[in-house]
């Protein structure tokens, strides 16, 4: 029987929109992260990305998903931002650093590989817990901006409003831009009086995940996922025993998820889980963090982790 290329067409178009999909929720801060060091510019960088994903909307079900979809969105993103920054130079003055920004770096998508786009969030992280920011903006700013929280996700953590969580956001994202503060991993002398925001970010988005404040379901793996993928980031970048010891502690909460809610969802006590459903490796990651942690307080390393 011949193929209806109507329908064959639909099949692939379908097919571009799940990996869309499946890119944007994966991704998608990632991809953030490195164009706001290209743009040095939350707003601007936000909507680029918005750009970009609407473009593979439109190209990748004719085009094909590109090989390297991470690298293919931050170039168009790049370009879609320099295009409106191109057009709005017509009606209102821009930036004095503005030329610096749109070549900073490279323009060349190649060099924008995984690893890059790794560092770039650590830059991020660090960049929203800068210390000339109020503790509850940095915490605020971070769980939005690096994790993706939504501004109501936010607040529930900070058993706040969501208005007074946007106000903190968009005064932050002044502050930053304003002040021009460096889009950049701390030195080593200034790193450990700098991490202690950061750890406090990555276990309220741990704790969210854990146990959810809102939604259907009593724990969100995103969430918990998303945590403990920044925790293992700080571990590569620091050998600090806090760092390590965060990490431990969230290996070993999630390595009984399975087994935390019932079929219908319901909690299950730790005496009744079915420990047969436990992660054996993230158990045995975390005890090893843990005896790494205790050598560390004796030694106190402070930089690129040496291992």
């Amino acid at each position: 029987m011949d193929s209806d290329p109507k329908a064959d067409a639909r099949v692939v178009a379908e097919d571009a929109r799940d990996a869309v999909d499946a890119v944007y929720r994966a991704d998608s801060r990632h991809v953030l992260a490195t164009l706001i060091r290209l743009l040095g510019d939350f707003d601007l960088a936000e909507e680029a990305l918005h750009d970009a994903f609407r473009a593979a909307l439109e190209q990748w079900p004719r085009a094909g998903v590109p090989a390297n979809p991470r690298a293919w969105l931050v170039s168009t993103g790049r370009f879609k931002a320099i295009d409106a920054i191109r057009r709005r130079a017509r009606f209102e003055p821009l930036p004095d650093d503005i030329d610096e920004r749109l070549v900073a770096d490279t323009a060349d998508p190649e060099a924008w590989n995984d690893d890059r786009i790794e560092d770039d969030r650590l830059r991020l992280i660090f960049t929203c817990c800068h210390p000339a920011l109020s503790p509850d903006a940095q915490v605020a700013l971070t769980l939005r901006e690096v994790c993706g929280l939504t501004t109501e996700e936010v607040a529930r953590a900070y058993l706040t409003s969501p208005p007074t969580v946007a106000q903190r956001i968009v005064r932050a994202k002044a502050k930053i831009r304003n002040a021009r503060i460096p889009y950049e991993v701390p030195s080593a002398t200034d790193l450990p009086d700098r991490l202690d925001a950061v750890l406090r970010v990555v276990y309220l988005v741990f704790n969210e995940g854990y146990s959810a404040s809102s939604g259907a379901s009593l724990t969100r793996h995103d969430l918990s996922s998303e945590a403990i993928s920044l925790g293992r980031l700080l571990v590569e970048l620091l050998a600090e025993p806090e760092a390590l010891g965060l990490l431990a502690l969230m290996l070993l909460h999630d390595s009984r998820r399975a087994a935390r809610t019932s079929p219908s969802g319901d909690l299950v006590l730790l005496e009744n889980q079915d420990r047969a459903l436990w992660n054996r490796d993230y158990i045995t990651e975390g005890s090893a963090l843990v005896e790494r942690a205790l050598w560390s307080t004796t030694r106190k390393p402070v930089g690129r982790n040496p291992e």
